[in-house]
């Protein structure tokens, strides 16, 4: 069963006079937040992948908060070895757990050799144990829209869009060399706090397409826009 589509998004736009000042801007928000949180118990949060939001992360690994009160997971992940230079856990190594998050509990997406359909199960048990539901998610998107590796048109997007969707979900993208493994879409928007991190008038495009779009399916950024902080800089 596929999600209602949701005809109207009020997302609130932050944007930023340049792109230091939007990571800098977002990691010291990230850190209050969890600061807040960790002050009366535990926090869990889910960040992105990729090469842009890298020097977020390391400002935020090194913020002194409670790390070892925070269960720290991925949006997505390539199924490929953590060893691998396209692995987002390998790029959390060298920005967020490169300072004071090192004290996190890291909850992995990528499982070992076997194919990502074998591993789901246990994947979806760890998160469920230490990181669900999350309370802070960070996300990026790109400019065909998708989030996390929610692609439009990736192969199993149907039933990780859907409402009873579990928390993981393999999908193969086109042009893709490897599956992938994402938070579904209630997962994504059931975080209390979501974030959306995009750069360039190419981004800020795309998300206004999604605006104006009904079917997640063709924009799935849609699923986690409803009430979510969008910071932007050109």
């Amino acid at each position: 069963m596929t999600p209602t589509p949701t005809p109207t998004l009020t997302p609130k736009i932050e944007t930023y006079a340049s792109r230091e000042a939007l990571m800098t801007g977002l990691a010291d928000l990230l850190a209050d937040q969890l600061s807040a949180l960790t002050r009366t118990g535990r926090a869990r949060i889910a960040v992105p992948g990729g090469t842009t939001p890298g020097p977020m992360l390391t400002r935020l690994g090194a913020a002194p908060l409670a790390w070892d009160r925070v269960a720290v997971t991925l949006t997505d992940e390539r199924w490929v070895p953590t060893s691998s230079d396209r692995s987002n856990q390998k790029l959390l190594a060298g920005t967020l757990f490169a300072g004071a998050a090192a004290a996190a509990e890291f909850v992995p997406l990528y499982g070992g050799p076997r194919e990502p359909d074998d591993a789901l199960g246990g994947i979806a048990a760890s998160l469920a144990s230490l990181c669900l539901p999350l309370d802070i998610a960070v996300l990026g998107m790109g400019a065909d829209m998708h989030t996390a590796s929610l692609f439009p048109g990736g192969v199993g997007l149907a039933a990780a869009l859907a409402a009873d969707a579990p928390p993981v979900a393999a999908i193969r993208a086109a042009g893709a060399d490897e599956p992938r493994i994402t938070l579904t879409a209630p997962t994504l928007a059931g975080a209390r706090e979501r974030h959306v991190l995009i750069a360039g008038p190419d981004k800020r495009a795309a998300l206004d397409r999604a605006l104006e779009v009904t079917d997640p399916a063709e924009a799935p950024i849609r699923v986690a826009l409803d009430g979510a902080t969008v910071h932007y800089a050109d």
